[in-house]
């Protein structure tokens, strides 16, 4: 449960709205992840209000999201990420809970940059429509028919650089699923920049810099799948320092 100070807080941000997202839609982009603990936040925000607006939808600014992320049975995407290699994919359907709007989702890095694709579906499905297939196709994503790997869930707080072609999201409380298998990490922030090219000089990357917090390389999708995968010994070797790192911050922040 988010405090009556931490919700004063946001409410201190400046609105900005859905329909004037689009001068940061950032497409093609590059993301920065880093990862600190949910105590910090508070500190953090308190130094972005001048620089940022916070996206409101239906009067909410702390919106739910959930996804479901698809792979093959030989969790391709996942290895790709893990083996480092430059053009790889993640494919997920998203749903925006508050605008009740679902998405299925490609997102294509090749050589640092994000390309990300769209298009609007009516539910989360475990057997991909023939738009959908065609969707997956025609953007040469797999040569494998693509299943369900996992569900997550989190909250998100979006900031919008009021000057800068920048958007900052900064997820919490998240929770990762599998068949009978939860995970959650309650206390970890992962917050992503997104810029069409690296600026250090952004506020919050400098905020980042003054708490000598590092970016880091690691989605969601993979902290996820090495967290309910576990059983099925997944590799993880490149992603172990991070992984510990990540499972530290939960347990420190608890």
């Amino acid at each position: 449960m988010l405090s009556t100070q931490f919700v004063n807080l946001l409410n201190t941000f400046e609105p900005i709205h859905l329909e004037q997202m689009d001068r940061v839609k950032l497409m093609n982009r590059v993301d920065t992840k880093f990862a600190f603990d949910l105590t910090i936040l508070s500190d953090i925000l308190a130094e972005l209000v001048e620089n940022y607006a916070i996206l409101e939808i239906n009067s909410v600014r702390i919106p739910s999201y959930q996804s479901q992320y698809f792979d093959d049975q030989n969790l391709t995407f996942y290895k790709a990420h893990h083996n480092g290699r430059t053009n790889r994919f993640k494919v997920r359907i998203r749903k925006y809970i508050e605008s009740n709007l679902l998405f299925l989702e490609i997102k294509h890095k090749f050589k640092g940059r994000t390309n990300k694709k769209r298009i609007e579906v009516d539910d989360f499905n475990p057997i991909f429509t023939k738009e959908m297939n065609a969707f997956i196709v025609n953007n040469k994503v797999a040569q494998s028919p693509l299943v369900p790997i996992l569900e997550n869930s989190f909250h998100r707080i979006t900031l919008v650089n009021k000057t800068k072609n920048e958007r900052l999201t900064l997820d919490f409380d998240l929770s990762f699923k599998r068949e009978n298998i939860t995970k959650e990490f309650k206390n970890l922030v992962i917050a992503e920049l997104k810029q069409e090219k690296i600026d250090r000089t952004s506020p919050f990357f400098v905020a980042m810099k003054n708490r000598i917090i590092r970016p880091y390389r690691l989605s969601k999708y993979c902290l996820g799948a090495m967290a309910l995968y576990e059983t099925e010994k997944i590799k993880i070797n490149r992603f172990k320092k991070k992984y510990i790192y990540l499972q530290k911050i939960e347990k420190h922040a608890c």
